[in-house]
């Protein structure tokens, strides 16, 4: 940006011979650094300085000043965009938030202990108080019920569907409330959870909500900017918090020690603050468009999150608005997904695909009897290697490939089927109904 003095000019402005010793020199520059680095309030100081720069003996080049001073210009209103915003965001998008509020009855209530798997866990809260069971208290006092947990959620339809995760949901004994933005409490009930995700939906009796919109988690890059809503800590209601997307199709296997986990496939990763009590609550995008649901947290990371794409949630809630139920196709097949390394271990063929497997009791077979994979002949140790000529693999796992299917449709899985490969046709059913 500065030139050396010339030493054969002995400190003589080469444009207008004036004289300046070497130290007033440095304190100039100095000084004009830090106009030029200034705010956008010093920019008048700093545009005139930068206009006589060749009076203190120094020169650039044509219009370098004014390009430096456009830099700090479109710097600032970056930054201004930018919280601003956030800012539109947040106000259009909170009345949409929900807190999730669980609570059991007094005799149904028991110490929870929700421990990470791999270094990750759930950011739910649960409440740690336990009810006074000495026999001073009175027996009537069983039914009372208590607040044992809380989570959050976001209203995707006006007649009340809230969605959030699974796992705050899990519980068959609880009561489940739901309080909005403007402090009111709704009993809720839970219309489905799903079987291959960790989401839920809820329903609530209220008029005059507004659904959140949902956006193209596709279409979704990282170092975007992200904005997270949610419950925190389980007793902070519409907590704020905004980061970037720091990953995109991350495979994290979360879970408690309750023996409740899911495998996280596809998930995103933000390093948006998400705290316990945020599960379920959304992931938006500067639009205010719903990206992702926010669902578990690293506990010996820092700002290692993860929310589950919204299009995964897409045909859950049209699901639920259609019949009223989650459906979900069915192959019945029990399966591990073969990497590289599960490959050269087992000394498999193939690097890729999803190996049948039987389970670790009697009851979890390989391939379901009756089922449409039994029905087309495959057995234990075949691999399904593709399909519909998708290749099957860690990034795109056979699960989450064919929930992209409805019951009906016919899909054409290429296998390794004793020793040979070959393709056959299978027309999918309607997922059977679990105990949640």
């Amino acid at each position: 940006m500065f030139l050396e003095p010339n030493p054969q000019t002995s400190d003589t402005n080469v444009s207008s011979g004036r004289k300046y010793n070497f130290s007033q020199k440095i304190l100039i520059a100095v000084v004009i650094g830090s106009l030029v680095l200034g705010s956008l309030s010093g920019g008048a100081m700093t545009l005139l300085v930068m206009k006589n720069l060749d009076k203190f003996g120094f020169v650039l080049g044509p219009n370098n000043g004014q390009a430096i001073l456009q830099d700090v210009a479109k710097e600032k209103v970056v930054e201004l965009d930018l919280e601003s915003a956030t800012i539109d965001t947040v106000k259009q998008s909170q009345p949409s938030v929900v807190s999730i509020i669980i609570s059991k009855k007094l005799k149904d209530i028991s110490q929870p202990s929700f421990n990470d798997i791999f270094n990750f866990n759930w950011p739910f809260q649960f409440k740690l108080e336990q009810p006074d069971n000495t026999n001073t208290a009175p027996k009537e006092n069983s039914d009372q019920e208590k607040e044992v947990g809380g989570g959050s959620g976001f209203i995707v339809s006006k007649d009340g569907l809230i969605l959030t995760n699974k796992h705050v949901a899990i519980d068959d004994n609880a009561i489940f409330s739901v309080v909005t933005n403007d402090g009111q409490k709704y009993p809720a009930e839970v219309l489905a959870r799903d079987p291959i995700n960790d989401l839920a939906v809820l329903k609530i009796e209220a008029k005059g909500l507004k659904p959140l919109a949902l956006g193209d988690s596709d279409k979704i890059e990282i170092g975007q900017t992200v904005i997270a809503i949610g419950n925190a800590l389980g007793e902070f209601e519409n907590t704020v918090t905004r980061g970037v997307i720091s990953g995109i199709n991350r495979r994290v296997e979360a879970g408690v020690s309750q023996g409740f986990s899911e495998v996280l496939e596809e998930a995103i990763q933000t390093d948006a603050a998400i705290n316990p009590g945020n599960s379920g609550g959304p992931l938006l995008n500067l639009k205010g468009e719903v990206i992702g649901i926010n669902t578990a947290i690293s506990q010996s990371g820092q700002l290692v999150g993860f929310a589950i794409p919204i299009n995964e949630a897409k045909q859950v809630i049209d699901s639920i608005q259609k019949y009223g139920k989650i459906i979900r196709p069915y192959l019945g097949v029990r399966y591990v997904l073969i990497n590289k390394h599960i490959a050269q271990a087992n000394n498999l063929k193939y690097e890729y695909g999803a190996l049948i497997v039987k389970g670790t009791t009697a009851e979890e077979l390989a391939v379901v009897p009756g089922s449409p994979a039994d029905l087309a002949g495959l057995v234990e140790n075949d691999i399904i290697l593709e399909i519909n000529g998708q290749k099957i693999d860690e990034s795109h796992s056979l699960g989450r490939m064919l929930a992209k299917y409805v019951p009906g449709d016919e899909v054409e899985l290429k296998i390794w089927h004793k020793d040979a490969e070959k393709t056959v046709k299978i027309k999918l059913i309607e997922r059977p109904q679990e105990k949640q």
